[in-house]
């Protein structure tokens, strides 16, 4: 079934009415609860199909955890022995690491692994 604009706008907008009303010690069960189980997936499938989020690249992800941990480039560099050269072409997406880097990146980052791989 195709959700429309006007189905999600009122889903939205009954989801903002709802949210105040149930609290976590809210049974399941609850007809508000139910509700806004249901509001929230006909505003998730909506979302979903119009507002696609794309996975990042590995790039991306590089960079993101690198400003998150405060690091440059070189000191990366530095610390998993490799030219900042390197990190410039994982961050641009002109390379790929090696596994061995690339467990290093997961340990020096905070990356999960699954996430390093694209899982």
């Amino acid at each position: 079934m195709e959700i429309t604009e006007k189905q999600y706008e009122y889903a939205l907008s009954k989801i903002e009415e709802l949210l105040p009303l149930v609290q976590e010690d809210t049974p399941v069960d609850d007809p508000k609860s139910v509700e806004l189980v249901l509001f929230s997936e006909i505003a998730e499938a909506y979302e979903e199909k119009h507002f696609p989020i794309e996975k990042p690249t590995l790039g991306e992800i590089i960079k993101l955890a690198v400003e998150e941990k405060g690091m440059t480039q070189s000191q990366l560099a530095k610390e998993i022995g490799v030219s900042p050269s390197r990190i410039s072409d994982y961050i641009n997406n002109r390379a790929e690491p090696t596994l061995k880097i690339a467990a290093m990146l997961c340990v020096v980052l905070g990356i999960a692994p699954a996430v390093m791989l694209g899982l």
